[in-house]
Order: C-alpha cells, then structure tokens, then sequence
C-alpha cells in the first residue's frame, strides 16, 4: 500500500489510490451487515493459461494482451468460468482474491434475484404498489408505484444520479448512507427519510427507462417488509447459503441498519462468478424458473432504447435489476469498473473487479464489454 490507512478517508475512499485498498476493505469504512458464507478453503488461483494470448483494444485503439489490458484499465481482479469450473483467472499486485470487494450496482441484481424468488413464492406482487409495504411512501414519487416499476428502473422519479456531485441530489443521498462525511450543522436523514421525500417526476411510471440507485433501496425496504426479515439474512437464507458461497459477504447500512441494496454488498470475485453461473444455469432448483424466464426474456426493448443507458447495449433490455446484452448475454455492472457476464451460448461467467478513477466511463465501458464477449468466444 502507497499510503498510510490514516490517510483513507470518507471523503476519498472512492479515489485512486485508495480505492486499490478501500473496495476490499469497505466495511472499515462504512457499516456493514455480514452474510456468512461456508468458508470453504478455495483451491490455489489459476493463472490466465491459453487466455494470456487473447489480444484486446485498448482505449488508444491498440491490441493489447489481456493482461496487459487489465493493468491499463485499472482492473483488480479477472475470473473465467466455464461449465461451471473455473479455467483462468487474473489478480492485480495490490488485490487478494480471499477478501470481499465492493461490487456497487451489482447489488441491484442481488436484489432483483432476491425480489423473484419472493414472488415466486407468493409473499409479494410485482403488480403491486410499493405503498403496500412501505406506506411511509404515499405522497412521494414511490406512493402510487407498482413494484415491477422499480425492478425495471422505470420509475418517474425527480432525482439527479451524478455520482461526483458533492452538494446536491446525491451526496445527500451518500450521506443519508453513510457513504459522504457529514456536513455540519446539515442533518443527515437516513435511507428511507430521504427516499419517501423524494418527488415525481413529469412523465407516467413505466414509460422511461431512467437510471436512479435509490429505486433498489426502495425494493430492498419492500423485500424487507414483505418477508419479515432484515436484508441481509434474506440474501444469507434464500441465496448466500443454498448456492454454496465460499466466503462472507458484506452489505453496508445506514445509521438506522437499513441496507444499501442498490451499491453496498461486497464479495469475492468467486463467489460473484458462481452467483453468475446459477444464473446461468437455470437456478439449480434455488432460482424459480419464472425468475430465469424473465431475465432471459428480458424487459421493454423500446422503452429501453428511449432511456438514458440505450446507447449502453444497442438492441438491450433492463429487468429485475439485470442487462441483456442484446445479443444473448445477462450481466450486472456496476460503478469504477465491476462487471458479471453471463453467456449462456458459451457456457461461460465471466467477472472482472476494478478500481477505475472514473465512476462512470463510458468509452471504457464499451472496450471492456468487447473484452468479456472475446473471453467468451475463445
């Protein structure tokens, strides 16, 4: 480590350089729930094997090797795998591959698994409104929202989701989760205050899709109420413990243990990469079929399109808190880099975790998505 951990703050933890350390150390930075995985000793790391030759675009336009592409990307860890084995895997200098890291909104697709498998069991309705369970809500932009709105991110909601604004929408919302250091003489609400304050929109629900993280707070607070148990042991008894997790995972909270179900779970780069594969899959009898059918069919192709992440996967959909890709393939992203790709086609997962500088970098973004794809078909 180049710096001292006194020099890690809740002002730069999300920089480079301390971003290399912080992303596998978050929970000494903000509270945090544990999920108990099996603690099953992992074999040794693969190496990259036959992967060490694939040749990848860098952002210069210059072939790359894939190593070499990881470094220059800011990557902190790659694993491959493939049939259910993993067959490569990578790790920068500063990474350990035992300790969970910060996979941001791959969150939101724990929680889209998590909202499925309560609907397929009867405890919820996607059809109905989140009111139901959360009737703190009625007045705000959720009070009148069918919970399917939500998974889909197709939320009229008045909120800005610029991830360095560090006086409006969203640091106010990062300091309601404990994420942003206090502002003195400010109050910081928690989670659910700022969420059932915040307005409507112009447009109807369900007629755009727009982006806004605290749409899966909000459905972690209606899986909550509609279960009876806290977030955390929902993931622990309904997925964490039935797919065979080797190591814990971590899920921050905010001052009152609400979870930040949109960004805050923390795994290894294993485990998320055997979350992917009983995607893949099929659920392996934990995920309900009508959940795998709805991800593989994916959700409103024009009402995605319209939407601000289009551009993203040209021919793509959004649903259950989940891309597909357009082209066959499932995947979760998140913020600086974290990435799960699921390519049914060629039964192969896919996860890389990073540390990107940018939160957001979408010419990046688009280089990395054309390194999972050569992955897959090699």
């Amino acid at each position: 480590m180049m710096f001292k951990r006194t020099d890690v703050t809740l002002g730069n933890w999300r920089m480079r350089p301390y971003s290399s350390w912080s992303f596998q150390n978050v929970s000494e930075l903000v509270p945090s729930a544990i999920v108990h995985g099996a603690r099953h000793p992992e074999a040794a790391a693969r190496d990259l094997g036959p992967f060490a030759r694939l040749q990848v675009e860098n952002l210069s336009g210059e072939q790359r090797d894939l190593a070499s592409f990881l470094t220059e990307s800011e990557s902190d860890s790659l694993v491959v795998m493939r049939r259910g084995e993993i067959v490569a895997e990578w790790s920068a200098d500063h990474n350990d591959p035992a300790k969970p890291h910060i996979v941001f909104s791959i969150s939101k697709s724990v929680t889209g698994l998590l909202a499925g498998m309560l609907a397929a069991r009867g405890q919820l309705s996607l059809d109905d409104l989140v009111s139901r369970y959360v009737p703190e809500t009625l007045g705000s932009a959720y009070g009148d929202l069918p919970i399917r709105h939500l998974l889909n991110m197709t939320v009229a909601i008045d909120f800005d989701e610029s991830y360095l604004d560090r006086k409006g929408d969203y640091d106010r919302y990062r300091r309601a989760m404990l994420w942003n250091p206090e502002r003195p003489g400010e109050p910081t609400m928690t989670l659910p205050e700022l969420m059932c304050r915040l307005p409507r929109a112009g447009h109807p629900h369900g007629s755009r899709h727009a982006y806004r993280s605290p749409n899966a707070d909000m459905a972690a607070l209606v899986l909550e109420a509609a279960s009876g148990m806290r977030f955390a042991d929902l993931f622990d008894v309904l997925l964490w413990r039935p797919m065979g997790a080797y190591g814990d995972a971590h899920i921050t909270v905010d001052r009152a243990g609400n979870p930040r179900a949109s960004g805050g779970i923390s795994m290894t780069a294993r485990d998320l990469a055997r979350l992917g594969e009983l995607v893949r899959t099929g659920g392996d009898g934990i995920l309900p079929p009508a959940l795998i059918d709805a991800l593989r069919a994916g959700g409103d192709r024009q009402v995605w399109a319209e939407g601000d992440q289009g551009f993203l996967f040209p021919g793509g959909s959004y649903s259950h808190f989940w891309y597909q890709a357009g082209s066959g393939e499932i995947c979760g992203m998140g913020i600086h880099g974290q990435s799960v790709w699921i390519d049914a086609a060629n039964e192969t997962v896919v996860v890389r975790m990073a540390s990107e500088s940018l939160p957001i970098n979408d010419a990046l973004d688009q280089k990395v998505i054309a390194m999972l794809k050569r992955i897959c078909a090699a």
